[in-house]
């Protein structure tokens, strides 16, 4: 338990090099632009996001070593230091939200360790599985009624007021995997029923439908892949992945043959040099980006990864392509792939059906979202507009991977002591 809390120590000591190193360098980019030191500035945003970050790293280390002793010591290491480098981005490439992601970062962190605090060993989350699920069907059709969006246009997939925003389709995914690993924890036996592929067909059918209502290609995607993805977890058995395939094939020519936007992307990802200036801009200056980046970057804040819309959103992994080079874009990878593994690895561990696939279906969560936005900007996939863990503004999605990571926490600490 010692060496667990110094291996943590160590890692959030090294994040913590990295996130000073970067500002350090966003701040000295503009005398690098200029070839004159006087242009260097540290402008006070930077010295509070960073002591906002090496505050909350602290404050976690701290209350996580008092609360879970045994959790997994490289879990927290991974995120903050994922985090911390999304702070930075945001201060890059959209200043006038990096307070505000500063923000978000500590709701994030306290969300994580009131997860560390809830009771008993999570039961309480199978318990009251069908109220999950009637709290994420409840969050989708509010958002169909008084959904807004704060830009002024565009798909209405937030609710807001007194200019603070908040978008549910990022609890909707939370609250599915748990619903669903309670429920398959129930019925899942490793034998073909109807019971089992009757459920397929109603989430393939909500997915359509969240396609149809708000044209959210990313969750409707997102939530169907990780259900097949559970529901193989929890029986063994491929021909729910050839099912699951063939189902979210014809969603997505459904989508295709009903909307534009759909089709849009489709097409913008197929030839997206037919309209290099118009619909396809953003996808270009991404696959221009990337190119730029070579091997090492730009530089970072040397670039200029602004030219793509909602870069800082969307498209911040062609940003860090582009400064970063690949070296930046591999490293980002494997820090995602790391926290995948290390939920994979508390999934194997965890003791009892239900937790097994609480944590398989968390790990998997992130992992697909990953991949959907990092293929869809490298364009190997459509745009779905999802946004990277930990590494793109948004309150609302670091809120709900702080508490991912919060659950595969309390579950890795579960393991080792039973």
């Amino acid at each position: 338990m010692i060496a667990s809390r110094r291996q943590e120590t160590f890692l959030l000591a090294l994040a913590l090099i990295f996130v000073a190193t970067a500002f350090a360098a966003l701040a000295l980019a503009p005398a690098a632009r200029l070839a004159q030191w006087s242009a260097a500035a540290f402008p006070a945003g930077y010295t509070i996001s960073v002591a906002t970050w090496a505050a909350v790293a602290v404050t976690g280390h701290v209350v996580l070593s008092r609360r879970l002793p045994r959790r997994d010591p490289i879990l927290f290491p991974l995120v903050m230091f994922l985090s911390g480098w999304g702070l930075a981005l945001i201060w890059r490439l959209a200043p006038a939200f990096g307070l505000r992601q500063t923000a978000w970062l500590v709701i994030g962190v306290a969300g994580m360790l009131a997860v560390a605090f809830a009771p008993g060993d999570l039961r309480w989350l199978r318990r009251y599985r069908y109220l999950w699920l009637v709290a994420a069907l409840g969050l989708t059709a509010l958002t169909l009624f008084a959904g807004v969006n704060p830009s002024g246009g565009g798909p209405t997939l937030w609710l807001g007021c007194c200019g603070f925003y908040f978008q549910p389709s990022e609890a909707l995914k939370l609250l599915f995997v748990v619903y669903l690993a309670a429920y398959l924890a129930e019925k899942g036996t490793g034998v073909v029923t109807a019971p089992l592929l009757a459920p397929i067909l109603l989430m393939w059918a909500f997915s359509i439908v969240l396609l149809i209502s708000q044209r959210d290609l990313g969750t409707g995607s997102l939530i169907f892949a990780v259900f097949i993805a559970l529901l193989y977890l929890a029986t063994g058995q491929r021909r729910y992945l050839v099912i699951g395939g063939v189902l979210l094939v014809i969603g997505g020519l459904l989508g295709y043959a009903l909307f534009d936007v759909v089709r849009l992307r489709v097409d913008s990802w197929i030839d997206p040099f037919a309209d290099p200036s118009g619909r396809s801009f953003q996808i270009v200056q991404s696959l221009i980006a990337t190119a730029d980046g070579g091997l090492f970057g730009s530089g970072f804040g040397i670039g200029s990864p602004t030219v793509i819309p909602v870069v800082h959103s969307d498209f911040v992994f062609a940003a860090i392509l582009e400064e970063w080079g690949l070296i930046g874009g591999v490293a980002a990878l494997a820090l995602v792939a790391a926290i995948v593994l290390r939920g994979l690895r508390a999934a194997a561990l965890a003791r009892g059906h239900f937790r097994r696939l609480l944590a398989g279906g968390l790990a998997t969560l992130v992992g697909l979202q990953s991949i959907l936005i990092v293929g869809g900007v490298i364009k190997v996939l459509p745009l779905t507009g999802v946004t990277l863990p930990f590494l793109s503004y948004g309150g609302s999605s670091l809120l709900a991977h702080f508490i991912i990571i919060g659950l595969l926490l309390k579950l890795s600490d579960d393991a080792q002591t039973e």
